[in-house]
């Protein structure tokens, strides 16, 4: 039997690397929102966050992104399952897919009036990541495909 020699890792897989301490920050941001913990949520964001609305405008701050929670509260009820998400390996840019299962509870400005209509739609998510906080929250979902499942 041939005897290998013992080589440092080439990275270390301890939960110390940028990669990982990401990763663990998104799954975390997830799990608040699927809990509907928005000041946890807040915990995680940058105080200069800038968030990118789904066919909105750029919102910069905790203050709009917390604006913006309150109205997701107020008008949807929202769960994300088969969250998949995927990291630079200098863990400083992310990615995220889901899938949103949601109720639309109560009328948001220039959309459809709400009736308690259900939907279901993919989405997705891009995140700057700086100093161990969400930095950037870029969302995307196909606005069309939610509009023909609340308005059927």
């Amino acid at each position: 039997m041939a005897a290998f020699p013992l080589q440092e890792p080439a990275v270390r897989i301890d939960g110390t690397r940028s990669h990982d301490r990401a990763t663990e920050l998104l799954l975390a941001y997830y799990a608040a929102f699927n809990r509907g913990d928005w000041a946890g949520m807040l915990e995680l964001l940058a105080d200069d966050v800038v968030h990118d609305v789904n066919n909105g405008p750029r919102e910069s701050g905790k203050a709009a992104f917390e604006a913006f929670l309150g109205r997701m509260a107020r008008c949807y009820r929202e769960r994300l399952d088969d969250v998949v998400v995927l990291v630079s390996s200098d863990g400083s840019r992310a990615a995220a897919e889901y899938v949103v299962h949601g109720e639309y509870r109560a009328d948001d400005e220039g959309l459809p009036p709400a009736r308690g209509q259900r939907y279901r739609l993919p989405g997705g998510a891009f995140f700057d990541i700086r100093g161990g906080c969400i930095a950037r929250v870029t969302n995307y979902y196909n606005l069309q495909d939610w509009l023909e499942q609340v308005s059927g």
